[in-house]
C-alpha cells in the first residue's frame, strides 16, 4: 500500500480581465520536488521569479492546463467558464488524482475526492504551483495577443481594466479576444456601431 495518496492542486488566472481566456492549471507535485520552499502564490512573484518556477515544475511535476476562451466566457459567465477551465485542467493530467485541492471557495464538478481552500495559493504548495502555471501560460498567451492586437497594450496590462487599456477600447472599440458581456467591452462596442 501506497504510504501517501495523489494529490493534485488547481488555481486559475484572468477571472477579471476584460480580454483575453481564463486559465487553469492542475499540478501533481513529485515527493522530493526541488523548487517545494519557492512556491507561494503567483501574484506574490515578481514575473521572472513565476518563469523560472514554471520552468522546474514542468520539468518535476505533472501539469494539466484548462482555457476557457472570452466567447465561452460571454456564453455561459465567468464563474461557470472558470469552472470549467478547472475541469478540463483536471482532465489534462498525465494521471488520475486522487483528491484534488481547489483555491477558491467553489469545486468543479471532478470524478473524485476535492477540498476547496480559500487562499489555497499561498498555504498549499500544490494549489502554488498550479497557480504559477495558470499565470505563466496566461501571460504567454496575452503578450502573443499583443502582437496580433496592437495598441492595446495587452503585453503590459494583461487584458486588465488598466487606463490605457480602457482609453484604447474607446478609441479603437473591442476585439474578438475582448469579454463583451463585460460592460466597459460592451460600451466600447456600442459606441464603435454607432460611430
Amino acid at each position: 500500500m501506497r504510504a501517501t495518496e495523489i494529490i493534485a492542486g488547481i488555481d486559475e488566472a484572468g477571472r477579471g480581465p476584460l480580454a483575453g481566456p481564463v486559465v487553469a492549471a492542475a499540478v501533481i507535485l513529485p515527493e522530493n520536488f526541488s523548487a517545494l520552499s519557492q512556491l507561494a502564490d503567483s501574484k506574490l512573484l515578481t514575473a521572472k521569479k513565476r518563469e523560472a518556477l514554471a520552468v522546474i515544475i514542468r520539468a518535476e511535476a505533472m501539469v494539466g492546463v484548462g482555457i476557457a476562451e472570452p466567447a465561452e466566457i460571454d456564453r455561459v459567465n465567468v464563474l461557470e467558464a472558470t469552472m470549467r477551465a478547472m475541469a478540463r485542467a483536471c482532465r489534462g493530467l498525465p494521471m488520475a488524482p486522487e483528491k484534488v485541492l481547489v483555491d477558491g471557495n467553489r469545486l468543479p464538478h471532478l470524478d473524485c475526492l476535492a477540498e476547496a481552500i480559500i487562499g489555497g495559493d499561498s498555504s498549499e504548495p500544490v494549489i502554488s504551483a498550479a497557480s504559477i502555471i495558470a499565470k505563466t501560460v496566461r501571460d504567454a498567451l496575452m503578450v502573443r495577443a499583443a502582437l496580433r492586437w496592437p495598441g492595446y497594450g495587452l503585453e503590459g496590462h494583461k487584458g486588465y481594466g488598466a487606463k490605457t487599456h480602457m482609453d484604447a477600447l474607446q478609441g479603437l472599440g473591442p476585439t474578438p479576444i475582448h469579454r463583451f458581456s463585460y460592460r466597459p467591452v460592451a460600451g466600447a462596442a456600442e459606441k464603435s456601431a454607432h460611430g
